[in-house]
């Protein structure tokens, strides 16, 4: 009830018998936080705040009668400066489903079948003890058949059809770009909004897992969110199964506005990895195959890539043999990230290999990803890959966003910590206006805020490097700043770093207490 709350305190009495929510506004008042601070920077940016009385910022914006005010000048159509929202009646369409994915189905079926003749018809021409990857193969073809037949994952019927977007698909130059790399949970919407500022010229959201994105799961559904900022922007896609992959693709690409469509197969997360999914995919070279191809046919003219590490084991590196195979199933560009999936993060991006993988493609771009946290490392790794089209950048972002300006600019750019503590305040701002300003939406910006703290204090400013540039994969020493920010800004203690959130965010509620999701130690000695 207060969360929609924008009226007068005479309001109807709730006659819901189950709700649980509070419905006297002089108690909630009574009960209710401070304030934590004078301007809400929603009100302020937009003209008006959705939140109402429950925005942590609610005095700048409640009249005395305590009604949520408007600015002259707030224009309702362009309030909203992100797009991709699922409307309810799609998310119902889902959930009951009864979505036409018929088409995505038919290709899917198609390419599948194909794939499983041209095996078993290599199968039938080997000898028995010849070629038993390629009877496992067939083995999870088929297993991979009978799930999908029987448990029907994420849909069931094709009753009602939702006519596809009628706009004309604008082509995307992979060419002689900085791209950011699609990265899990830091990667979001108010991330990327900064990344645009700084310079990055492609964004990609989140990994997005294929079955909740076609079971209508709200959260995994934001992750598709788009800023009007992001001129090249693309949605990165998770799944194990080429038919629920190319209904997802289908689906996303009726119903947003997205540039391209990403395939993650190299993802090292077990759980991922154990499911069949992510780098597992470098290994089902059939179901891959299928994905690619089904995938490149049902978007209709928008791009669709790949992302691949060098193959699961470090001593067998498989993607040069990939590239070829990628280019002819209808991948558009292909981003080699040149570490294996049992590497992780801890050796050194392998620029000679994805140099390698570069020169066996045709006409495709291929994107090089790994290790460049300075204009120097890209210039480096440009000299040893030239055949590569565009740089990738993941941690170096997040370590410093403006990565991308000094590239542009082919300059080191040493902030201050008061610029860098500003940048921060900017993106709890974006945070507020996209996860909401009450208090749901202040502790959802606070633990992404964390998250990302927990990759900028690794950070060492410019100016006090004794060997500069600072290397992605070497642990920064202990130091102290040239002012006590600096410091606080350095600081590896979680403690630190909560109070930081709340010199921007107000007082962390009681017993508040954050572990980082990236727990994993990223960190390596240089490999001389």
């Amino acid at each position: 009830f207060l969360t929609l709350y924008n009226g007068p305190t005479n309001a109807k009495e709730c006659t819901y018998e189950k709700c649980k929510y509070v419905h006297d506004i002089d108690r909630y008042f009574a009960e209710k936080p401070d304030d934590i601070g004078p301007l809400c920077p929603v009100y302020s940016t937009k003209g008006f705040c959705p939140r109402g009385v429950t925005c942590r910022f609610a005095k700048n914006h409640l009249d005395e009668n305590r009604n949520n005010c408007k600015q002259d000048w707030y224009d309702e159509a362009q309030a909203n400066d992100s797009v991709n929202h699922m409307s309810f009646e799609l998310q119902t369409m889902l959930r009951k489903r009864t979505y036409n994915f018929s088409r995505a189905k038919e290709i899917a079926k198609k390419h599948f079948k194909k794939n499983s003749d041209t095996v078993e018809k290599k199968v039938s021409q080997s000898s028995c003890t010849g070629e038993p990857e390629i009877k496992d193969c067939v083995d999870a073809a088929l297993a991979t058949t009978e799930s999908v037949t029987e448990k029907k994952q994420g849909y069931s019927s094709d009753y009602g059809v939702i006519k596809e977007r009628a706009v004309e698909k604008r082509k995307v130059d992979f060419s002689n770009k900085l791209v950011l790399s699609p990265l899990t949970t830091v990667g979001n919407l108010p991330f990327r909004r900064i990344c645009k500022e700084y310079g990055a010229d492609i964004t990609c959201g989140e990994m997005a897992c294929v079955v909740p994105i076609l079971n209508g799961i709200s959260p995994e559904w934001a992750l598709a969110r788009r800023h009007k900022s992001e001129d090249i922007f693309g949605v990165q896609l998770c799944g194990n199964n080429s038919e629920l992959i190319t209904c997802a693709a289908q689906l996303l690409n009726e119903n947003c506005d997205i540039d391209y469509f990403d395939l993650n197969i190299g993802c090292p997360i077990d759980l991922i990895y154990s499911q069949g999914a992510g780098s597992a995919l470098i290994r089902r070279t059939n179901i891959l195959e299928s994905i690619v191809r089904s995938c490149s046919e049902v978007l209709n003219g928008t791009p669709f890539t790949v992302k691949t590490r060098t193959g699961i084991y470090s001593n067998k590196s498989v993607a040069h043999e990939l590239v070829p195979k990628f280019e002819e199933w209808g991948a558009k560009a292909v981003t080699i990230h040149g570490r294996s999936r049992e590497q992780r993060y801890s050796k050194n991006s392998d620029w000679e290999y994805i140099e390698k993988c570069a020169q066996q493609a045709k006409t495709i771009p291929i994107i090089g990803n790994g290790d460049v946290l300075s204009y120097e490392d890209y210039l480096e790794y440009k000299k040893i890959a030239p055949s590569v089209s565009s740089v990738m950048i993941g941690r170096g972002a997040l370590y410093k966003p403006w990565i991308f300006q000094e590239i542009k600019e082919q300059r080191h750019i040493d902030l201050s910590a008061s610029e860098r503590f500003e940048m921060m305040r900017k993106y709890v701002n974006y945070g507020l206006e996209h996860w909401g300003s009450d208090t749901k939406g202040v502790e959802n910006t606070r633990r992404f805020l964390l998250e990302w703290q927990s990759f900028l204090h690794r950070y060492i400013p410019y100016g006090i490097l004794e060997n500069p540039p600072q290397k992605i994969n070497q642990r920064p020493v202990s130091y102290r700043g040239r002012d006590e920010m600096e410091t606080l800004l350095a600081s590896p203690n979680c403690e630190d770093w909560i109070k930081l959130s709340e010199m921007l965010l107000g007082k962390v509620p009681d017993g508040f207490n954050f572990i980082p999701k990236h727990k994993a130690n990223s960190f390596a000695e240089a490999q001389g």
